[in-house]
């Protein structure tokens, strides 16, 4: 798995949803915030979104689709004017709407933990605004057009599908955001030294890695590599690679039953006692404290 790959596991915590609406002007939708990021795909019509904060409403085409990244309430209307009906267990059938021209959307969620997100997700911004006139990535337009499909012909496997695609819909956002950026994380990802760097911390969080051993995979010497690392990824190396253990030991603490001393193991750590002390200065709880509050927690986002 790559670096986005990755990084998007490692904040999974449950399936993405979603749910289709059709809807016929005026209309208005204002959704919460949540825990995780929220998106819209246009598939018919049009419509407005309203930011977070005091930003420009955003105009939305068939084909748009349009990402909220850290989860932030806002909304979705024909008009910027239209009042705005509340969401939040609300079936689409229950929202209000005209007599107007229609619009057809698909609207839904990630849950993705932001307590603890990937650098990579940090630095996005509140909105990603994928228009489908500027011709994006072919792979998003090729998404949302099976999208549409399968929301419409409701043909067996569309249950399997569906979430599949919600998947490849965020890999695609976040890659073609950071394909226009420069500079941080962008140029990591970028960078053939860095990013060699950050594949092997990530694939062999185990491996009792030095920053000199890090720059000689990255072919740069030991001042140049720890000196480029920091600027593009935000923190030392070592740093980032103790942040990497941490996160890869919370995952599997909430997602099995291994023992603590095989997880200390898998993350870098050759006793239990090291890996419960660094966990705990890390999140402020022992592994085994860790384990029982985080699935307590995915239970009630599966429920």
């Amino acid at each position: 798995m790559d670096i986005i790959g990755e990084a998007i596991a490692a904040m999974r915590a449950g399936r993405p949803t979603s749910a289709r609406c059709s809807l016929r002007a005026p209309w208005g939708m204002r959704f919460p915030a949540m825990g995780g990021a929220g998106f819209h795909v246009i598939l018919e019509g049009a419509a407005w979104m309203l930011p977070p904060g005091d930003a420009s409403p955003i105009r939305l085409n068939v084909g748009d689709v349009v990402f909220v990244s850290h989860g932030r309430s806002h909304a979705l209307v024909d008009d910027p004017a239209s009042p705005q009906f509340p969401m939040g267990g609300v079936a689409a059938e229950d929202i209000p709407d005209g007599d107007g021209p229609r619009t057809s959307m698909l609207c839904g969620s990630y849950y993705l933990d932001q307590v603890r997100p990937h650098p990579l997700f940090a630095a996005l911004p509140e909105v990603i605004h994928l228009p489908a006139r500027a011709a994006p990535e072919p792979g998003v337009r090729s998404i949302v057009e099976l999208l549409g499909t399968e929301m419409d012909s409701r043909q067996p496997g569309t249950s399997a599908a569906v979430p599949a695609l919600l998947d490849l819909l965020l890999l695609y956002v976040v890659r073609t955001w950071y394909r226009k950026q420069s500079g941080g994380w962008a140029s990591a990802l970028d960078d053939p030294a860095i990013l060699a760097a950050l594949t092997r911390i990530q694939r062999e969080p185990a491996a009792q890695w030095t920053v000199a051993g890090l720059a000689e995979h990255a072919g740069l010497s030991r001042a140049t590599f720890a000196r480029r690392f920091t600027e593009l990824v935000g923190e030392p190396p070592l740093t980032y690679l103790t942040w990497w253990r941490m996160t890869k030991a919370g995952q599997l603490l909430t997602r099995g039953d291994q023992p603590l001393s095989a997880i200390a193991r898998q993350v870098g750590y050759r006793s239990e006692f090291a890996f419960s002390k660094a966990f705990k200065r890390e999140f402020s709880l022992s592994p085994t404290d860790y384990r029982r509050r985080r699935r307590a927690e995915v239970q009630m986002v599966d429920a």
